[in-house]
C-alpha cells in the first residue's frame, strides 16, 4: 500500500487547436506549485497552438516542454506519446488534463496529494461533493448514462470512469505502456482504469467541479461515444478469455 505521496509530478495536456487556451492554463498550472512541470503534447494544430507552447517552452525550458506530434491520432495516442516521454524522464507521478480549463488547475495538489492512499487518484464528477457545471442536458445524460453503462458492463465501482483528469502513480503508467492501450476517447479513459483495476492498482475517486469550455471547440463526437460502447465489451470478453 502506498504510503506517501509523489513529491512531483509531470501534468500532461493533449492539444489539438486550443490557442485560445494554452497560454492561460499553462500560467495556471505553473501557478499552483513548483511541484508540477507541464508537458503538452500537440497533434499539429493548424491553428498555431504548437507555435505559442514552442514560445512558452523557451521562456520556461525549466518547467515546461513539448512533444509536437505530426498529425491528428486521438487523445488516446497523444496520451501514451506522452506517457513514454514521462516515463523517459523517470518522474514518480503523472497527471492528465484537458487544455480547455474544464479541469481546474487549482485540485491538482488535492489529486496528487490522494496519490498518499493509492495508485490512481481520479478527478470525479459523481462522487458525493463532485459536480458539473455549463453542461446541456443531453452532454449529461451521455456522460452520466456512459459511466453507468461501463461500470455495468466490466463490473467495477468506480463512479466516473470517462473522467480525463487523472494522477497515476508511475508504475501504473509504465504497466499501461507495456500493454498497450488501444481506446481513444471515453474509451481510453476507462480502459486505463480498467487496466489498472485488473492488475490491484487501488483507485480513489477525488471530488471535483467540472466546467464546460468557454473558448475554443469541444472534441466529443458521436464516434467516440459509439467506440467507448463497443470498447468496454471487448475488455469484457478478453477478461473472461483469460480467466
Amino acid at each position: 500500500m502506498p504510503s506517501a505521496a509523489p513529491h512531483r509530478a509531470l501534468v500532461i495536456v493533449p492539444t489539438y487547436n486550443e490557442r485560445e487556451n494554452i497560454e492561460q492554463l499553462t500560467e495556471a498550472v505553473l501557478a499552483v506549485s513548483d511541484t508540477f512541470d507541464l508537458l503538452i503534447v500537440d497533434d499539429n494544430s493548424p491553428d498555431g497552438t504548437g507555435e505559442i507552447v514552442d514560445r512558452l517552452v523557451a521562456q520556461r525550458p525549466d518547467r515546461i516542454s513539448v512533444l509536437h506530434r505530426s498529425e491528428k491520432e486521438g487523445i488516446g495516442p497523444a496520451y501514451l506519446a506522452g506517457f513514454r516521454r514521462a516515463l523517459d524522464q523517470d518522474v514518480p507521478a503523472i497527471v492528465t488534463m484537458d487544455a480547455d480549463f474544464s479541469h481546474d488547475p487549482a485540485d491538482l495538489p488535492r489529486l496528487l496529494g490522494a496519490l498518499a492512499n493509492a495508485d490512481i487518484a481520479l478527478g470525479s464528477r459523481y462522487t458525493a461533493g463532485g459536480g458539473t457545471a455549463g453542461w446541456p442536458l443531453h452532454r449529461r445524460l451521455i456522460s452520466r448514462w456512459g459511466g453507468i453503462y461501463a461500470q455495468w458492463v466490466l463490473g467495477v465501482h468506480v463512479r466516473d470512469l470517462t473522467s480525463g483528469f487523472k494522477a497515476y502513480r508511475g508504475e501504473v503508467v509504465e504497466l499501461l505502456v507495456r500493454e498497450g492501450v488501444r481506446s481513444d476517447g471515453y474509451g481510453f479513459q476507462i480502459e486505463t482504469v480498467y487496466r489498472a483495476l485488473r492488475h490491484r492498482f487501488r483507485v480513489v475517486e477525488v471530488p471535483i467541479n467540472f466546467h464546460d469550455r468557454t473558448l475554443g471547440r469541444s472534441k466529443l463526437s458521436r464516434r467516440i461515444v459509439l467506440e467507448a460502447m463497443v470498447m468496454v465489451w471487448r475488455l469484457r470478453f478478453e477478461r473472461e478469455k483469460a480467466q
